[in-house]
């Protein structure tokens, strides 16, 4: 099976799931793919996008509202963004939780931080609607443009493909492995 059969076949669930966990890098490499042609449209991406963070921030809202503060206490991990994120939150609330998809370190931990805040549930699906659909849209987009400047740079994108692909693969696992090791200071 080549690359473009397992992304026509997979590529949204994919995205869906990885949109759910995290986010960026996949989203990034769907709107690169969209704009290749091999088997992604980028509406169709951006609503993965949205649909898979938006579910993942409420679902990670709802444990941090049910479980509350024992829950964060259980992750010495995260002490220090969540600290970070109660204070943002106590200053910033409104462009907190419609932007904290953009803010690299806490992205992670803050739908389970507002959660635990005991802030309205409805106020948050709102907030959160509109931050994915910004958040899916911007980095789609991004991801889609990057394809474009790559094809005017280099002319016939298709044979540095794998090269580009390994390259965002790459990044995106150093950012992983990043985020993870500076966690574990």
């Amino acid at each position: 099976m080549d690359l473009q059969q397992l992304v026509i076949d997979y590529g949204y669930l994919a995205l869906f799931i990885g949109t759910y966990l995290e986010g960026e890098t996949i989203l990034l490499i769907a709107g690169f793919l969209a704009h290749s042609g091999i088997g992604l449209e980028l509406p169709l991406v951006i609503l993965s996008a949205f649909l898979g963070t938006f579910a993942g921030d409420q679902t990670f809202f709802y444990i941090g509202r049910w479980k509350g503060i024992q829950f964060l206490e259980k992750r010495p991990l995260w002490h220090s963004k969540t600290d970070k994120v109660f204070d943002l939150l106590r200053r910033h609330q409104l462009p907190v939780i419609l932007g904290f998809r953009f803010i690299y370190g806490i992205r992670n931990v803050t739908p389970f931080v507002i959660g635990a805040s005991r802030l309205n549930p409805l106020k948050f699906f709102v907030l959160n609607f509109l931050g994915a659909l910004i958040w899916a849209i911007s980095f789609g987009v991004i991801g889609y443009q990057f394809g474009d400047l790559a094809e005017k740079v280099l002319g016939d994108v298709e044979q540095y493909e794998f090269y580009f692909l390994g390259l965002l693969i790459l990044g995106g696992l150093f950012l992983f492995w990043r985020s993870t090791h500076k966690q574990e200071k």
